[in-house]
């Protein structure tokens, strides 16, 4: 008999076919979602004009996916651990593209806020998942980086989301952009059969052959055999409680990485809902605002994919660090009057820097979690941050109700930055070998 180390597997394995289909079709998934969320700043200049809505009433109409995200990234991220993240994954997507597309046949407020709160149910809860799935796989050299291409799928989505918008609002009005959401059922078939279900479900449900199975496929080195025991990482527990974030010293970071993930969703939610509307009542046309909403996400594909292949060399935290720091100052001189190819630029490094902070937070409390909690920890620092993304709409309803200049609108979207960027530093100083130094493994609980 073989006694057969998973995780050891699994982080020394050479990228392969295996890793790009879990790849490609987990990126797809985000794509998705992050063009259902980042819909409603497209609209929000014309649902305003078409049901005469205040600014703090379509900022109140904003949060309510994101009401529903909190609540989806608590339930679901928890949920996955108990019934695994294959069959969560699936659910998620049904009901955020189904009902993304029926937004598309809303007539009143109501129903709109109703269809953007249950496909924000399914936008919350399949976030953490997927990147919980692309980081068990993953080969350790390049895990950050590959979880920071899958996760700049969402950015790839905004930018759909702002280009279909430039490109069909005119002719068929609002409506058109959400229908476009119904591709992902379209592609379930194909999911269901492609997608992997998480090796540590499998072990922890006694599906040992199937688990076997997939595990050759992740690292072709290993021949299977009907004798081989396959051992699960040190303290994986059948059953998940939300305490055991705060266990074998996690509670500060844990803390930490709520108040940073609370920050950063602030500035996301509050750009992403606002931008457009912002730069419309500045003085620039339809198209030119959702442009500046196109430059802020292409931005953040760079900020993901670069913060990654830096996060594998010096290590997510001090990357985390530096973003926070930059994408505040950023903000901060969006505030000055400038050209506009500065202004662009400087849309971009706010992009990279905020919405690329957060697509490294999500890397950063996988690799801190244990497996056995990881969707639970993400989940759970998801839902809290979710707090911050509701704030962010109503902030820049708010400041815009009160007729702000725009550059106090963007102070005080940048002001979160430095509150994040002072609890990074607190979860890099209580644990300065984790995540800070590349290569060093993530702790692992030992309860339970």
């Amino acid at each position: 008999m073989r006694d057969i180390d998973v995780s050891a597997l699994l982080d020394g394995a050479r990228f392969n076919a295996f890793h790009g289909r879990v790849l490609f079709w987990c990126a797809l998934i985000i794509i998705f979602d992050g063009y259902d969320l980042v819909i409603y700043g497209v609209v929000l200049p014309s649902l305003m004009q078409a049901w005469d809505l205040s600014a703090l009433q379509a900022g109140l109409l904003g949060s309510c996916a994101l009401v529903g995200m909190m609540l989806g990234a608590l339930f679901f991220g928890p949920l996955s651990d108990r019934i695994g993240r294959r069959k969560t994954i699936m659910t998620c997507v049904i009901m955020f593209s189904g009902f993304t597309a029926i937004n598309g046949f809303a007539r009143t407020p109501e129903e709109f806020a109703i269809c953007r709160f249950l496909a924000g149910l399914g936008i919350g809860g399949v976030m953490p998942n997927v990147v919980a799935l692309m980081n068990e796989y993953a080969p350790k050299k390049i895990r950050s980086t590959l979880v920071a291409i899958m996760f700049s799928g969402y950015s790839v989505g905004g930018m759909l989301s702002a280009g279909l918008g430039m490109a069909m609002m005119p002719n068929w009005g609002w409506s058109s952009v959400f229908f476009v959401a119904v591709i992902p059922l379209v592609l379930l078939p194909f999911l269901v059969r492609q997608l992997p279900e998480s090796l540590n479900f499998l072990l922890r449900q006694g599906e040992v052959e199937r688990a076997k199975v997939l595990l050759a496929k992740a690292a072709p080195d290993y021949v299977p055999s009907s004798n081989d025991r396959l051992n699960r990482a040190t303290g994986q527990a059948n059953k998940v409680a939300i305490s055991q974030l705060f266990e074998d010293g996690r509670a500060l970071n844990t803390v930490m990485l709520w108040v940073a993930f609370f920050c950063c969703l602030l500035m996301v939610y509050a750009l992403s809902s606002w931008l457009p509307k912002l730069m419309n009542t500045a003085g620039y046309g339809l198209n030119s605002s959702l442009a500046f909403l196109l430059v802020l996400n292409f931005g953040a594909i760079f900020g993901a994919i670069g913060g990654g292949w830096l996060g594998d060399r010096i290590g997510l935290g001090r990357v985390l660090l530096g973003f926070f720091v930059t994408g505040a100052l950023s903000l901060s001189l969006l505030a000055l009057k400038s050209p506009l190819p500065v202004l662009y630029l400087l849309i971009g490094v706010a992009g990279a820097c905020t919405i690329g902070t957060q697509i490294l937070a999500n890397a950063c409390a996988v690799q801190f979690y244990p497996a056995h909690i990881r969707s639970t920890g993400l989940g759970w620092a998801m839902g809290i941050g979710r707090i911050g993304a509701i704030i962010g709409p109503l902030l820049g309803g708010a400041l815009h109700a009160a007729q702000m200049p725009l550059q106090a609108s963007f102070l005080a979207f940048a002001l979160p930055g430095l509150v994040g960027a002072a609890a990074i530093l607190m979860f890099i100083w209580h644990r300065p070998v984790q995540l800070l130094t590349p290569g060093v493994k993530p702790m692992e609980s030992t309860s339970g």
